[in-house]
């Protein structure tokens, strides 16, 4: 079993058991896992990040209408399938913050993006894998808050890595 496939596992058993999983009792109890997308080594990145030169605050809205503080840190650029693309890295008090929504957004991926933690690495770039992807809470449950995709991270090229669009799990009766 690779690496990203025991994260996997230990994170559907996450939502299958732990009474913390955004999953509701009912939604818990037919549960058969999430969807990935296979793993794409092309899509783990070491990126240069270009600092943003005076640290700019943005207030990015949830889907509940709430409000979340970042400062944008910096943007980078990358390449998927021979197509140009770049994103802005976010940052708060929890640590770097990457919501990104790619075209296959609303049909194969969550409609309102996926999100990563970017890792600083001691050279001073950043790893970006897109395999471990993943949908904000509010895609499973409706009662939690999650930050809204800002249009700067909003791509025309597909990410198929990660996660894909959560299926309710069919109840049996």
């Amino acid at each position: 079993m690779s690496e990203l496939e025991a994260f996997r596992s230990e994170k559907d058993e996450f939502f299958r058991s732990d009474p913390h999983s955004p999953l509701l009792p009912k939604q818990r109890a037919a549960f058969g896992g999430l969807s990935y997308f296979p793993e794409s080594p092309k899509l783990r990145l070491a990126v240069e990040v270009s600092r943003f030169p005076e640290e700019q605050e943005v207030k990015i809205q949830t889907n509940t209408g709430d409000v979340q503080t970042y400062r944008r840190f910096g943007r980078f650029k990358f390449e998927v399938g021979g197509q140009p693309a770049e994103l802005t890295i976010f940052e708060n008090e929890h640590g770097y913050f990457l919501p990104f929504a790619d075209s296959l957004a609303g049909r194969e991926t969550y409609g309102a993006g996926r999100y990563l933690e970017p890792e600083r690495l001691p050279d001073g770039r950043f790893e970006v894998d897109f395999n471990v992807a993943y949908n904000p809470y509010c895609a499973y449950n409706e009662r939690w808050s999650c930050p809204i995709t800002p249009p700067e991270n909003r791509l025309k090229v597909p990410i198929r890595a990660g996660e894909r669009s959560f299926e309710e799990p069919k109840l049996t009766v």
